[in-house]
C-alpha cells in the first residue's frame, strides 16, 4: 500500500483539492496494477503557529511522508524515475500553486503489512489482479 501523509496549512485545500490530489496519487499507482484500495491519503492540517520551516513559522509549507509497502526496490535508477514521477505528480498541488513543498518516502517489508487479517498476496499475482479488479481483499 502507498500511504500518504500530507501535512499542510490551514486552507491549503479545499475538500474538491483534496479529492483531487487524492485521485491523482491513486491513478499513479493503479497504472502498475495496485488495487485501488491499496492506496490512501490522510491529510492532516497543522494548526498556524504549529508549522515551522527553519525555524521560523510558515503558513505556505507542505511536508509529504510517503510509504511504500506493497512494492519496494534497490535499484537507484527505478527511485530516481519514482521520485522525479512524484514530483511532477505534486507540482500542480503545490509548488505550482505556490506552496514550499518537500516529500520523502519510507520502504517497509512486504512481510511486515497486512490487511483486514490478511498477507497481501504477491505483486502481480493472479490474486494481486483479482483483488484489483474487485477493489477489495479477500482470502486466497
Amino acid at each position: 500500500m502507498p500511504l500518504w501523509h500530507v501535512y499542510h496549512p490551514p486552507r491549503a485545500y479545499t475538500p474538491e483539492q483534496k479529492q483531487q490530489l487524492s485521485t491523482d496519487i491513486t491513478a499513479f499507482y493503479t497504472r502498475f496494477g495496485l488495487p485501488k484500495f491499496y492506496v490512501m491519503v490522510l491529510f492532516h492540517e497543522i494548526e498556524p503557529g504549529s508549522f515551522h520551516l527553519g525555524g521560523e513559522p510558515s503558513d505556505s509549507a507542505v511536508r509529504i511522508v510517503v510509504e511504500h509497502l506493497a512494492r519496494q526496490t534497490e535499484d537507484p535508477e527505478l527511485r530516481r524515475r519514482t521520485r522525479e514521477a512524484l514530483a511532477d505528480l505534486l507540482a500542480p498541488h503545490t509548488t505550482g500553486r505556490g506552496l514550499y513543498c518537500e516529500f520523502h518516502i519510507d520502504e517497509t517489508p512486504q512481510n511486515l503489512w497486512m490487511i483486514d487479517g490478511l498477507t497481501p498476496p504477491p505483486p502481480g499475482s493472479e490474486v494481486e489482479q483479482l483483488w484489483a479488479r474487485e477493489n477489495r481483499p479477500s482470502p486466497y
